[in-house]
């Protein structure tokens, strides 16, 4: 586990490139045919949905 302390803005301006990431993953992950590529897009969305969890835990 690596334990990262951040300030109030990097928090901030962490969380916002989170829900700028995620949103931009929903995206693509509606507009790939691909089923690989697809549930690759999932997992990656599901971390960082995770990330952002525990960011929001910790501020």
């Amino acid at each position: 586990m690596i334990k990262v302390e951040l300030t109030d803005n990097q928090s901030q301006l962490l969380a916002e490139i989170l829900d700028r990431t995620l949103s931009d993953l929903r995206m693509e992950i509606a507009d790939t045919d691909s089923p690989f590529y697809k549930d690759k897009l999932r997992e990656r969305k599901e971390e960082l949905i995770a990330i952002a969890a525990l960011l929001k835990e910790n501020s």
